[in-house]
């Protein structure tokens, strides 16, 4: 016979096993993401491949990033719209080199005399407002802009020797879209390539040269092997590239892996920064196959003046333009009077 007492206590038991016990689900398949990088795979060993297999070990199966080299899935010129439609999720580059449409894009890149050191690029991405820009812009054409950081500074490493603004002319350079743009100026003739054949067109005399990275880049790549001269005046004092995601696939991640990307990527930014500051110095010092060569300060003071002309010329072609230009003016202002080590001249 069942008493009211007995039935409230096995009533109860049993009540308390069923919430003990685990609900049987299954499991969740892991997010699957696709980067394209616009760097080959000897480059992108250092500036990408590191971070991803960071955020692939933590994010324990919750998530995975598969990685792609310059051009591996579509031209390194494609990569926007390729991310804007979703074909691939994630996209690390300049904003420049991925034909953006966004009115920030001729600022990626190398925008001409702009930055002097690696740390401006995040003093004024952090500091300046230039990432509420950024974040704003890309948000309008349904892309996620993750963070940017700075890389390696913009030379000339040629086959022939340059030292005078006069061996300028005639050059077939291989370049980025604004930096080909503002060289012109002096004679240059932009060429454009797939990062991959590059090499090749040195070697059968396609290039003359490039202007696309520093010293450790042109080493590290193979370009020193090709190419004979480094010329130590540069165009920029540091690349600024970024890590962009298609808008839809940002918003389905979860917070924590959102947050982890965010992490990742910046200390993939910081290991190029300082990966390549050792490495600009340690190679010119250390390493022969490139002769260094140097324009006088004094005739290189009409690069540096062309390229303040080239920056008001920029900022009548919109609003934002005109935003970023006035923030970088005032950052270059600000740092001239702040005085050595911040500038030095």
């Amino acid at each position: 016979m069942t008493t009211r007492r007995k039935f409230i206590t096995t009533g109860a038991l049993a009540g308390a096993a069923s919430l003990a016990a685990p609900a049987v689900t299954r499991a969740q398949a892991p997010i699957k993401w696709r980067m394209q990088t616009y760097a080959g795979a000897a480059l992108g060993e250092h500036v990408v491949k590191p971070a991803v297999e960071a955020f692939n070990t933590i994010a324990q199966g919750q998530m995975e990033i598969e990685l792609y080299y310059s051009d591996q899935l579509v031209p390194t010129a494609e990569l926007f719209q390729a991310m804007q439609r979703g074909t691939i999720d994630c996209v690390q580059s300049d904003d420049d080199s991925m034909a953006s449409p966004t009115e920030v894009t001729v600022f990626g890149g190398y925008f001409p005399l702009a930055l002097r050191y690696s740390l401006d690029v995040p003093a004024l991405f952090n500091k300046y407002g230039l990432g509420a820009i950024w974040a704003e812009e890309y948000a309008k054409v349904g892309v996620k802009h993750i963070s940017a950081g700075s890389w390696d500074p913009c030379n000339f490493s040629t086959k022939k020797p340059i030292n005078s603004l006069s061996d300028l002319q005639g050059l077939r350079i291989f370049t980025f879209p604004t930096a080909g743009r503002f060289l012109t100026r002096f004679g240059v003739v932009p060429v454009t390539l797939p990062w991959e054949d590059v090499e090749v067109a040195l070697q059968t005399g396609e290039l003359d040269g490039l202007a696309w990275s520093g010293i450790t880049e042109v080493y590290t790549v193979g370009w020193a092997n090709v190419t004979d001269y480094f010329l130590t005046n540069n165009i920029s004092g540091a690349w600024i590239g970024h890590f962009f995601a298609n808008m839809d696939r940002w918003n389905e991640v979860p917070p924590h892996l959102q947050e982890l990307l965010r992490v990742c990527f910046e200390q993939s930014h910081y290991y190029r920064q300082h990966w390549y500051w050792a490495g600009e110095a340690h190679l010119r010092v250390n390493e022969t196959k490139l002769k260094l060569t140097t324009i006088p300060d004094a005739e290189w003071k009409q690069v540096e003046d062309a390229a303040v002309e080239f920056w008001d010329e920029i900022a009548q072609e919109s609003e934002v333009k005109a935003k970023v230009v006035s923030i970088i003016k005032d950052y270059n202002e600000t740092m001239k009077k702040a005085g050595p080590p911040y500038r030095f001249s």
